[in-house]
């Protein structure tokens, strides 16, 4: 005998990276299951990850090495990653037809490098286990009573179910629908939802200046980050200038650690454009460009030394020169000036850039009142979390998207 009307085994609220393979899971279970989404699409977030390659996950399988990148939420990590970690994830994608590239720094993509790959290869597997899907339909309420959720409004409809799945990520790319919403509905449950915040975001700098480099990068620099006078931490990798300040992964991933500076005072970074050699390696290396092109203007010398699309602009903050003035004219003093700029450009972050900016925010419910082996809550009986709802710090490349992928396979697997 079917179930009544309206009535499914499991609703998953959120047709995202998390929602549609906790659908799947429990689909290929057996269940019946409502998957609901307020997009006209699903995958929206999955669709412009990656810059449209879509980041699928980091190939690192070592757990205890993985989890390390979460912080303190890496001890309530273990079970469920022992259940569906990065080697089964990967043999998850490919074995149902979705091949995979590895990349520098274990940065798995589809070969494709089609982000609406991801998204097509989800919606087959809906399809394959029957799993109904409602899109552009808002879910407005959560009814509970006796410590469970009954009903499941949205539009025009009442929804039940066995079990509920939670699944609408948190407030970063609010252009994709990740507006909140899933954070005021756990506080109504009872849940304690941390106010989220963003952390893995770009940079922005009180220079006007850097407006002028926006679009272009340092692809190997390394840039420290000071309080005042003291240095506290340095990173390297490749630095994406923007019309407000800095980007790109080696940013991103030291947003949380400059906000923190930012709380105690005035916060600068030092960008070091050569960090293979030391001043002296590099005033050898500008003598050498300066004594083969005497006669020309020091801009256009700089453009054999510099990333394109930098040296115009850094030529005009040389301190003590004008960028106009004949690479003979030059002094001892001004050259060793030039190198020390390069070695050390100075900028002062002002703060960090907001939620619609954010590449991940964290912030929502503590893993303690998660069981982690199940993805149930501890507060409603018949509520499963999953995915970017979890207050987790943590950095990008593939890592935010594992945490989807294991928090719903984990959540399929149990409702």
């Amino acid at each position: 005998m079917g179930l009544p009307k309206n009535t499914y085994d499991v609703i998953v609220i959120g047709g995202g990276a998390s929602g549609m393979m906790a659908a799947v899971v429990a689909g290929k279970r057996g269940k019946r299951v409502l998957l609901i989404e307020k997009n006209k699409r699903l995958g929206e977030k999955i669709r412009i990850s990656g810059g449209g390659r879509c980041n699928i996950l980091n190939t690192e399988e070592d757990t205890r090495k993985f989890l390390s990148n979460f912080g303190e939420a890496d001890k309530f990590l273990f079970s469920p990653f022992a259940q569906f970690g990065v080697k089964e994830t990967r043999e998850f994608f490919e074995s149902n037809g979705l091949p995979l590239m590895e990349e520098e720094h274990n940065r798995a993509f589809p070969k494709s490098e089609s982000a609406e790959d991801v998204v097509h290869f989800f919606e087959k597997l809906l399809r394959e286990y029957k799993v109904e899907v409602r899109k552009n339909i808002e879910v407005h309420e959560l009814v509970k009573r006796s410590g469970r959720i009954t009903r499941v409004r949205a539009g025009m409809h009442e929804f039940a179910a066995e079990s509920i799945v939670l699944a609408t990520g948190g407030v970063s790319h609010p252009e994709t629908g990740s507006s909140g919403e899933g954070f005021e509905w756990l506080k109504k449950l009872g849940h304690d939802v941390q106010e989220p915040k963003p952390t893995v975001v770009p940079l922005k700098v009180e220079e006007k200046w850097i407006r002028n480099m926006s679009g272009n990068s340092l692809p190997d620099a390394k840039i420290t980050f000071a309080l005042g006078k003291e240095r506290k931490f340095s990173v390297r990798g490749r630095i994406l200038f923007t019309h407000f300040g800095l980007s790109g992964p080696t940013i991103l991933n030291s947003a949380a650690k400059v906000q923190d500076l930012l709380h105690e005072g005035l916060v600068w970074a030092h960008i070091d454009i050569f960090p293979d050699i030391d001043l002296g390696a590099l005033d050898v290396k500008v003598q050498e460009i300066f004594e083969a092109n005497k006669n020309k203007n020091v801009r256009n010398v700089f453009k054999e030394l510099l990333p394109p699309g930098t040296a115009d602009v850094l030529a005009k903050r040389f301190p003590h020169i004008d960028e106009e003035i004949k690479v003979h004219s030059v002094t001892k003093e001004q050259r060793k000036g030039i190198v020390e700029f390069l070695k050390n450009v100075p900028l002062v972050i002002s703060g960090l850039m907001e939620a619609d900016r954010a590449v991940i925010a964290d912030g929502g419910v503590p893993l303690s009142e998660i069981d982690t082996k199940t993805m149930k809550s501890k507060v409603i009986k018949n509520l499963f979390i999953t995915g970017d709802l979890f207050n987790i710090t943590r950095p990008t490349g593939g890592y935010s998207f594992q945490l989807c992928w294991t928090s719903g396979y984990v959540a399929g697997m149990n409702v």
